[in-house]
């Protein structure tokens, strides 16, 4: 469903659902998605009139939104490129050998290298790709043996997908499902990802009981929180 107001100059639409839950909830989503849940049963202009309310801080995300897409560059996958990893950038090294069977990526020196018997892009592109997902899986399941403690319930499945609009998931089965650019995070951002998903195990939602489990394993989570929220669109190839 979808509604609609004028801000100044401006026309703001957005989508609106209803799901089981106590407060509304609004979310800008690059690059200029504006969705809202809002609880079963709220009349239409309750919600208009509480969107409208945040309208300036609205505006404020598309205009963020439309300023990092219009400063993101494509990669070219040439030296001294900056790669990220754990919230570090790391200069692209690509070293060619004709000898080799297969495309190699390390992380050495300060460097982040690959080694490939041909320098071509869709190959070099794929290989780092797999590296960052294998390096994402290998933490993840660090800090999983890290927070276990936490939580009596396990996941009954731990894999990495390609996510476009989600760092991480978990299913109704308890199966955490995590995006495989999270690894490109800084540390603790990665680690509030984890936790969340973890969280959710135990609460499938996103409720006050919810938000106060992760409160007591990272008490500061909302910054964590926010910072994802702000950049995590430059976390990508």
């Amino acid at each position: 469903m979808n509604l609609t107001f004028e801000y100044g100059t401006r026309t703001i639409a957005f989508d609106y659902s209803y799901r089981k839950r106590k407060t509304l909830e609004i979310a800008v989503e690059p690059p200029d998605a504006i969705k809202v849940v809002a609880p079963t049963g709220t009349p239409e202009e309750i919600i208009l009139k509480k969107v409208k309310s945040k309208a300036k801080w609205i505006v404020e995300r598309l205009y963020f939104f439309k300023d990092m897409e219009y400063r993101k560059v494509d990669k070219e996958y040439v030296n001294g490129e900056a790669f990220l990893y754990l919230g570090r950038n790391y200069s692209l090294q690509i070293e060619v050998d004709s000898s080799l069977n297969e495309t190699k990526v390390t992380l050495f020196r300060g460097k982040l290298t690959v080694q490939t018997p041909e320098k071509v892009e869709m190959v070099i592109n794929k290989a780092i790709e797999e590296w960052y997902r294998e390096k994402t899986l290998a933490k993840v399941m660090e800090r999983l043996k890290y927070y276990q403690h936490y939580i009596d319930v396990k996941p009954t499945a731990i894999r990495v997908k390609d996510q476009q609009k989600r760092w991480a998931s978990c299913t109704t089965k308890n199966e955490l499902y995590f995006n495989w650019r999270c690894i490109m995070a800084p540390a603790p951002i990665f680690e509030y990802i984890v936790v969340h998903e973890l969280c959710h195990l135990i609460h499938h939602n996103h409720s006050k009981e919810f938000w106060d489990m992760v409160g007591r394993i990272l008490p500061d989570y909302e910054r964590r929180k926010e910072w994802l929220k702000n950049y995590g669109i430059k976390l990508d190839l």
